[in-house]
This record gives C-alpha cells, structure tokens and sequence, in this order.
C-alpha cells in the first residue's frame, strides 16, 4: 500500500495538485469500497412509482400507469412491462399503489423488483 501511495503523490505532484488533494483522493482510495450511510435510502429514492392497470400471469407481464422512470429517461405513461421473476405477479392486483426498478434487458423493459407503495 506505502508503494502505491507513492506512486499516487508522484503523480499528484507531475499533475500539479495540491496536498489537500492528494489527500482527498487517496482518503477517496482507501474508502472507496465503503457505502456510504444513506446508500440505502439513495437505493429506495430511485425506484419509481405507478398503479397496477393489469396483471397477466399467463403472459408474464404487468401494465403499470407509472410516473417517471431516471434510470430509463422514460416520462410518465402507461405501459406493459416483462418481469424479471413470474412471482412477482402473484405479490400484486389491478389498482395496488407500487414501487418498482425497471430495466431495459436484452431490448425489452422488465421489472426487476416491486413492491407495495407506503402510504
């Protein structure tokens, strides 16, 4: 570690940064494996939210009338999603309030989790 720490200050030092730097980045080094504490919370903020319209068991799909969804630059809609695992059907009916991650997996959109909206 002391060596990689050199060659890490050495060049810090040919970029021109300063110590107060170097030492954000290697304190960045050292920790980078650890979440940090509202990694969970930050993990919840990014599912989106919507209302069951359809549960199609047979087809494996759900038609859920969501709001927007970031991680996919989609805006709010009513659409047909696959889901990652048919159980997840059996978890929710026509009109329940969800949470839910959704995916675009090999060209199709997919829910990757869900669950019940806290009220």
């Amino acid at each position: 570690m002391k060596h990689v720490k050199q060659l890490l200050l050495a060049a810090a030092c040919a970029a021109g940064l300063s110590a107060t730097a170097f030492a954000q980045q290697t304190a960045l080094a050292d920790h980078g494996a650890h979440q940090p504490q509202g990694a969970a919370s930050a993990a919840a903020a990014d599912m989106s939210e919507g209302e069951v319209r359809k549960v199609d068991k047979s087809a494996g799909k759900i038609t859920v009338k969501h709001g927007e969804i970031k991680n996919l630059d989609m805006p709010p809609m009513t659409m047909v999603f696959g889901v990652k695992d048919a159980a997840m059907l059996d978890k929710v009916k026509q009109g329940d309030k969800v949470r839910f991650r959704a995916a675009s997996q090999e060209g199709k959109f997919t829910i990757t989790e869900i669950q019940a909206a806290t009220q």
